[in-house]
């Protein structure tokens, strides 16, 4: 079948097609009814971070309708959308905002009267600063007031939404943010990423269980990021780098849920994580989650190296390879989705999965009046038929959400990189849809 070919049609009935986003990334009003900073606000606000901020973000806090409106024009079917936890409980725990919580009523009650559906996401990695001044997830407290945000959001808003996930990518806000310094709130080394990585493989959990005792029918899912991981060459030492980071990027989160515990047989160093576990922990971290979300972008080349220590490996830059990259120097490797659908596929406890995040960001601008995002709509084209191939081999793949709406504000990276769908104008706000909307659209006609 030629890509341009392949339709909606070519997939199960019930295949869910969405498109997802986050609270810090698009709803803007930093600071508007109540709500207070979260880690994001505070990092980006700080004079040293030279990339903008989310202070205005897609303005979605007032926008939502219109951005709802498109995606129901659009021929979608669900919207993934996360909770800004600062909006709700501007403490972190306490009383909760009122105007923050009537405003994701607001969100899910279009979504239903449009015929969409709505996928929440507990955390996408705004925790309140209060919380941070307090050790944010290094602090084993952290269980407890996760605890106290994950009962009262499945309550409040349970009985309206049946679609949940708990965590975005915890190797992406711990590994970068507790380990490498270059995401909020800009913690390095060690010390921070184990306890922080442990407390949120617990709350992953934690979470779970919480939303299946209060959402009658729910399906409970949460995400992680992956990365096809391949050595430089076969000598010993670099396919046993690629191993490694196999492990702590693809592995470290989900095989404790699965109750394989952490892979501590490729990196015997993590072995140090459990300076932080109490007692009846190991039994804690399981969860049998409906389905899982991967969210995949890109492919990385491994190869061994003295630093950073316990990992021994590093990866080599895409641009270095001379490799297809996007504007933020990841490789564009639509083929590695079915590898990784397969890995994930494999675990013996994965019931379905669902492709919770997949896109490509470009250099772009309006010429004409006109986005002329060809290079998107390949990726569309290629990754779509991986799926399609993937259900044929007996893969329970379930769904594919597009990352994103409308061009964001793209963490640690500012605006520069574009995964809309939409084109945003992020001075007038005004939305352009691009070439891969029509396309989008037509693929997905009823």
């Amino acid at each position: 079948m030629p890509l341009g070919k392949i339709t909606a049609k070519d997939f199960p009935k019930k295949f869910v097609w969405g498109v997802a986003t986050s609270a810090y990334q698009t709803e803007g009003a930093f600071d508007k009814h109540g709500k207070k900073n979260s880690i994001w606000d505070t990092f980006t606000n700080d004079k040293k971070f030279t990339k903008g901020n989310g202070n205005i973000a897609t303005d979605f806090y007032t926008k939502y309708e219109e951005d709802i409106l498109k995606i129901k024009a659009l021929n979608l079917g669900a919207f993934r959308f996360s909770l800004s936890w600062s909006r709700i409980f501007p403490d972190g725990i306490g009383e909760p905002n009122k105007k923050g919580v009537k405003f994701y009523h607001k969100v899910i009650d279009c979504c239903l009267k449009n015929e969409i559906e709505p996928w929440v996401t507990l955390y996408h990695w705004d925790l309140p600063q209060v919380l941070e001044n307090e050790g944010g997830w290094t602090n084993r407290e952290v269980l407890n007031w996760f605890t106290y945000f994950a009962e009262f959001c499945t309550k409040e808003y349970g009985t309206k939404v049946k679609k949940w996930m708990v965590l975005n990518e915890p190797m992406s806000f711990v590994g970068l943010g507790y380990f490498m310094g270059i995401h909020a709130p800009g913690r390095r080394g060690l010390g921070n990423f184990l306890p922080a990585a442990h407390h949120a493989t617990l709350c992953q959990s934690i979470g779970g269980r919480i939303i299946r005792k209060n959402v009658e029918e729910a399906s409970v899912g949460t995400t992680f990021s992956c990365s096809v991981v391949k050595p430089k060459n076969f000598f010993r030492r670099h396919v046993g780098a690629a191993k490694r980071l196999d492990a702590l990027l693809n592995r470290f989160f989900i095989e404790p849920a699965l109750g394989l515990g952490y892979p501590t047989d490729e990196i015997p160093g993590l072995k140090k994580i459990e300076k932080y576990f109490e007692l009846g922990d190991q039994d804690l971290m399981k969860f049998d989650f409906d389905f899982i979300g991967i969210q995949y972008y890109f492919r990385i080349v491994a190869q061994y190296s003295l630093f950073p220590p316990l990992l021994f490996a590093n990866q080599i830059a895409a641009e270095k390879r001379n490799a297809k990259i996007n504007n933020m120097g990841m490789e564009i490797y639509p083929k590695g989705l079915m590898k990784m659908l397969e890995k994930y596929s494999a675990y013996e406890n994965v019931k379905q999965i669902y492709i919770t995040e997949s896109g490509q960001c470009f250099d772009e601008e309006i010429l004409n009046g006109e986005i002329d995002d060809q290079n998107r709509i390949k990726y569309f084209q290629k990754t779509f038929k991986i799926c399609k191939k993937a259900i044929k081999k007996g893969i329970k793949l379930k769904g594919y959400f597009i990352w994103t709406l409308v061009d964001n504000f793209e963490w640690a990276d500012g605006i520069k990189p574009r995964f809309g769908i939409i084109y945003n104008d992020f001075i007038s706000q005004k939305r352009t849809l691009k070439k891969s909307a029509y396309w989008l659209k037509s693929f997905l006609k009823k």
